[in-house]
């Protein structure tokens, strides 16, 4: 075949792939769910995402943002996205507890002392590995975006210590290992939606509650809370899911272009993520919320306090899981 045939040649059947890939994208509208406000990295990241997915579809695939709990509490979407009836949510793994336990590994108080560690724990076998437990549950999970460190507010006192939560009526998202990692230390935690937070914080339902510094700015608890405190208690992770049902009518282009723009939404939202987290403390200074560090050697106490935490509820999960979880930790706690 001569030289201008072979390009021709290879220029047509470049135009047939792009004909056939269109026609295996169609339209489509996906809800996209999430707990927090228009201006949290969490919804950066659902619209980097939209638009990342219109430009790969040539505008066939419109993501449609559903900020604020507007589908309903964290476990009404996580309901929702099983029975197909919501399309996607990015959410914390509190809901995944529920579905399969072992995910409450990644809730563990104190596993990491930085953002490369908990990157490499959920992007590494350990995260595939549980991620693999989820599609017979009726959930897939693309990636996974930052939330950031948890850090205790409350309107009583500044936590320098484990002891000084003794007696706080601490709201805490519903999930077993949080529960019993603030009972160690003598708080009073509660479970409760967080749609409902403020209004409880506001009419003194509960004392406090935790959230990474970027949760605390957008939802103005600066307006409801006095102290701030760096407890970095538990660094929260958001699966990104998406609804196998929905998944199982989609054709492979379109679950490949899906996949694809998820995990490049999701490395843009960890890098945003992170640069708001370390301007919202100093926006919760201004606003006028007292702010302290926890001295280092009292962090060490209180990981110690929580170590018969990790030992109830390993013992309950997969044997198998929970080796893979130590061998990670060990691997990841050297970045």
């Amino acid at each position: 075949m001569k030289p201008t045939a072979r390009r021709a040649f290879a220029a047509l059947a470049l135009l047939v792939a792009a004909a056939a890939s269109a026609q295996d994208v169609q339209e489509r509208t996906i809800k996209f769910g999430h707990l927090n406000n228009p201006d949290h990295p969490t919804s950066l990241g659902v619209r980097k995402f939209a638009e990342i997915v219109a430009a790969k579809s040539g505008g066939k695939i419109k993501v449609q943002e559903f900020p604020s709990s507007q589908l309903g509490n964290e476990l009404q979407q996580q309901a929702a996205l099983q029975g197909g009836v919501q399309e996607m949510l990015v959410a914390s793994t509190t809901s995944l507890n529920g579905i399969v336990k072992e995910f409450g590994l990644l809730d563990f108080p104190f596993l990491f002392a930085n953002a490369r560690q908990a990157d490499a724990m959920v992007d590494g076998p350990l995260g595939k590995a549980l991620a693999a437990k989820l599609p017979e549950k009726g959930v897939i999970v693309l990636g996974f975006f930052d939330l950031g460190f948890r850090n205790v507010t409350n309107s009583k006192r500044p936590i320098m210590k484990g002891s000084d939560l003794e007696g706080l009526k601490l709201r805490v998202i519903p999930n077993p290992v949080f529960l019993e990692t603030f009972k160690t230390f003598n708080a009073n935690p509660l479970p409760m939606p967080f749609a409902e937070l403020y209004g409880a914080l506001e009419n003194k339902a509960v004392d406090g509650q935790e959230n990474p510094f970027a949760v605390i700015a957008s939802s103005k608890f600066y307006e409801v809370q006095k102290y701030v405190s760096g407890t970095n208690h538990v660094y929260a992770t958001n699966p990104v899911q998406i609804s196998k049902r929905f998944w199982d009518r989609l054709s492979p282009v379109e679950q490949k272009l899906l996949q694809e723009a998820a995990i490049e939404a999701q490395n843009w939202q960890r890098v945003v993520s992170r640069e708001v987290s370390s301007k919202a403390l100093g926006e919760l200074k201004a606003k006028g919320m007292v702010y302290n560090d926890v001295p280092p050697a009292e962090l060490d106490r209180m990981r110690a306090a929580v170590r018969p935490v990790y030992d109830k509820f390993s013992a309950a999960y997969d044997p198998a899981i929970v080796t893979l979880f130590r061998s990670e930790l060990e691997r990841v706690s050297k970045l």
